[in-house]
């Protein structure tokens, strides 16, 4: 295999790209000046080095000299504000989805990024979620509502029950409610590619 097949092939497992967007995308860089690729790898590296995820919520972040809680670089900024409402828990999918619901300004509460979602309940899937550490977070915070925000698709439905029946297990008589997200997200829909009109509608009739 030459270089040029080897880069198509790196590329293609990123999400949503098939083979011709790959070809496209390392055509491109060889059209590149040789500085540009230099940033581009460099970039590459410092994301690699520098990016931490949040010990809490699993937001990947890039920690700073100065944290407001003293945490070490340990949370993300979201976790040590102490203007958000530690009472408040949304679960997502992933970190495009946290993103798209902390730019309609309508959430203040905390998150935790479960990693995923699975098709069945087998013991493999679900292995390859956050669930012994959601189990964690539920226990130790104090929460008095906690969000299921994942997507509307029947991956999302079927984790739904399982974060239920997780949450439910490690606190059989809650002092919290479950709520999800309102129908304004279409059947099939992702949060990630909602308009914000739609997301603040989807966090207003949350039940």
């Amino acid at each position: 295999m030459d270089s040029i097949d080897r880069l198509i092939n790196i590329f293609k497992k990123f999400p949503t790209v098939g083979g011709r967007t790959a070809g496209r995308f390392v055509y491109y860089l060889m059209k590149l000046p040789k500085e540009e690729i230099n940033q581009l790898t460099a970039a590459i590296t410092e994301l690699k080095n520098k990016i931490k995820l949040c010990e809490l919520c699993f937001n990947p972040f890039e920690p700073f000299g100065f944290t407001q809680d003293k945490s070490d670089g340990k949370l993300c900024p979201i976790c040590q504000n102490p203007s958000r409402n530690k009472n408040l828990l949304c679960i997502v999918e992933k970190e495009s989805d946290l993103l798209s619901l902390e730019s309609t300004k309508k959430y203040n509460g905390l998150y935790f990024i479960l990693g995923g979602t699975v098709a069945t309940m087998k013991k493999e899937d679900i292995s390859n979620l956050r669930i012994e550490e959601l189990k964690k977070r539920v226990k130790e915070g104090n929460f008095s509502e906690i969000i299921v925000a994942l997507n509307p698709t029947p991956e999302g439905r079927t984790t739904s029950v399982l974060i239920e029946s997780t949450i439910k297990e490690v606190i059989p008589s809650p002092n919290f409610k479950i709520t999800h997200l309102a129908k304004g997200i279409p059947v099939g829909g992702e949060l990630e590619y909602a308009d914000e009109e739609t997301l603040e509608s989807a966090l207003e009739g949350r039940k």
